[in-house]
């Protein structure tokens, strides 16, 4: 995924007012686990419209990784755990207002590499903290954590970086965004275009969308509401193709049913 649609992703979170105070972003290495954490970091600290904007001096200072409102923690040099002093530490700074920005953030990398008694702490600043704070998780798995974290976070699970461009079809992915995002009269228009294909072609491109959603929900939970419709919606529409369903009523299901789901 480029950087560009991830900051679109965040920028929709941030105008739907769905940002929370704490991500769990798990993935593997080159998964993008460290672009999504900037791309929030930037739009919790970032004042102006459409945020994270990109331009004003938090956005670029949270870029740059030189912003006094962004922490990072790590464990410390020549060490492999994060120490419940760390996060003691970090505990008694969060509760001095921000510098500069509305939101003061701080990134655990990796979270993993928190101890028991580290993440014990940690949790009760999570439970606690005071209103401004912000806190970005990465580690490769959930699993490495206390479940009772995980419960506090919402998570973005990314994908391997081959497992994502076999989802990225180009047919399905456009046909995914305009189920997921609304665009009706774009939608109208492809469900025309759909009546063109073969009853077998459009089974398989129903099924793609349908996996393309499914990907863009593990990164993006945010989306779990809608997608789930979505996905419903194309189960449906692919077991009616294997029934022999004509191609323009399968094209005008589809159009239909999803301005009736939302």
């Amino acid at each position: 995924m480029s950087d560009s649609e991830i900051v679109g992703k965040v920028r929709r979170l941030a105008a739907s007012g769905r940002l929370s105070h704490a991500y769990l972003i798990t993935g593997p290495d080159g998964s993008g686990k460290h672009r999504w954490a900037m791309a929030l970091a930037s739009a919790l600290v970032c004042p102006e419209r459409g945020n994270p904007c990109g331009h004003c001096p938090h956005c670029k200072k949270a870029a740059a990784g030189i912003h006094p409102d962004v922490t990072v923690l790590r464990p410390a040099e020549g060490k492999k755990e994060i120490l419940v002093s760390q996060v003691r530490q970090m505990r008694a700074d969060v509760y001095i207002r921000p510098n500069e920005a509305g939101r003061k953030v701080c990134l655990i990398d990796p979270a993993s590499a928190m101890n028991l008694s580290a993440q014990n702490a940690l949790l009760k600043i999570l439970e606690e903290g005071p209103v401004y704070a912000a806190f970005l998780l990465l580690s490769e798995t959930a699993g490495a954590l206390l479940p009772t974290i995980r419960s506090r976070c919402e998570e973005i699970a990314l994908l391997p970086p081959e497992r994502e461009q076999r989802e990225e079809d180009p047919q399905a992915a456009a046909l995914a965004d305009l189920l997921l995002f609304g665009q009706e009269q774009a939608l109208m228009a492809r469900c025309v275009e759909l009546e063109n294909l073969d009853r077998d072609t459009l089974q398989a491109l129903f099924q793609a969308a349908l996996l393309h959603i499914e990907g863009r929900m593990r990164r993006d939970a945010s989306l779990r509401p809608v997608g789930m419709k979505k996905i419903q919606l194309l189960k449906t529409l692919a077991e009616a193709a294997l029934s022999h369903v004509g191609v323009g009523h399968l094209a005008g299901w589809l159009c239909a049913g999803n301005f009736s789901t939302g």
